[in-house]
């Protein structure tokens, strides 16, 4: 508890650094449209796509991805090892932090994206195993069923399955849990959408 007491102090510095969005950064610095008032406003990679700039969104997703890494690499480097509980627990605690901060940021009226690049980005900062297996789960549900939201669902689903297995149950595997149940509330209508059969495919490569 004197650790977690110690080092609260990396969970405010976890969520200011997720609350940035990199849809607005990048839009602004490119002479874009405001993800918040353009196509489905929804501050992301897909949305900044959506104004036919693929230098732009891909620069949207990467940057979205960093701040998870950096988050949860930060609070890695700051506690050390963190095999104790307690080192653990406030780890979790950061990755949630830096999560909630993309999806509720506070420089933006606490609207935010639906997190799946910032999710990516903290699954590997935990593990690069775990980051492979949960992107490879994406790709193989985006390739064969065309779907970027069902594929993001069913990663999701996966994600802390993959670390309980890897690791074993621990704070993190809640972590996890809590972010994934984020992540498919924040699907919401997409999951709708998918159940009307009325959700956009991912378009295929002649």
């Amino acid at each position: 508890m004197d650790v977690f007491l110690h080092y609260f102090w990396l969970i405010p510095l976890a969520y200011a650094l997720g609350s940035i969005s990199f849809a607005v950064v990048v839009s602004k610095a490119m002479g874009l449209p405001d993800p918040y008032t353009h196509g489905s406003k929804n501050p992301g990679a897909t949305n900044v796509l959506r104004t036919g700039n693929k230098l732009a969104a891909v620069l949207t997703l990467l940057g979205d991805a960093a701040k998870g890494w950096v988050a949860v690499t930060i609070a890695r480097v700051v506690l050390g090892d963190p095999a104790s509980e307690s080192n653990n627990m406030l780890l979790g605690f950061v990755a949630i932090a830096v999560f909630l901060g993309h999806l509720y940021p506070i420089f933006h009226g606490f609207k935010g994206g639906k997190g799946v690049a910032t999710a990516a980005g903290i699954l590997f900062a935990i593990s690069w195993v775990l980051g492979l297996a949960t992107l490879g789960t994406w790709l193989i549900v985006a390739f064969f069923m065309r779907y970027s939201s069902l594929a993001a669902l069913c990663a999701a689903v996966f994600a802390p399955l993959y670390f309980s297995f890897l690791f074993g149950v621990q704070p993190m595997s809640f972590a996890i849990l809590i972010m994934s149940l984020f992540l498919i509330y924040r699907h919401r209508s997409n999951i709708r959408n998918l159940m009307n059969g009325t959700e956009t495919r991912l378009a295929k490569r002649k």
